[in-house]
């Protein structure tokens, strides 16, 4: 399965429904990315630009965009931004896939 990162902002009226109604919003979203096949990593909070950081193991590309669909068209998310991550033996293959493509730089 793939590993994606999840950073999302909450709009006015989602912070305000939250400190109206405090909650577990990893409990929310829980469920909805094991049904769609998936492991719910890790989720904090944070400041700064994004208000929500997780990390999901989903297992591809489609149900990583169905969660960012069904999650970012709610009135509560300001913006939602969804990366791939690869592990490291992901990387090392990329990485060796890579150094035998025979791709040359402009400057030489």
């Amino acid at each position: 399965m793939a590993h994606y990162l999840i950073q999302a902002s909450y709009s006015k009226e989602g912070i305000g429904d939250l400190l109206a109604n405090p909650q577990d919003r990893a409990a929310a979203v829980r469920p909805v990315v094991e049904g769609l096949g998936g492991k719910l990593e890790s989720f904090y909070f944070a400041f700064g630009e994004y208000d929500a950081i997780v990390v999901v193991e989903l297992p591809d590309n489609v149900s990583a965009a169905a969660l960012a669909m069904a999650v970012g068209s709610t009135a509560g998310i300001s913006s939602y931004q969804t990366t791939p991550l690869l592990t490291m033996d992901e990387a090392m293959q990329a990485m060796r896939k890579a150094s035998g493509t025979g791709y040359r730089s402009p400057a030489g």
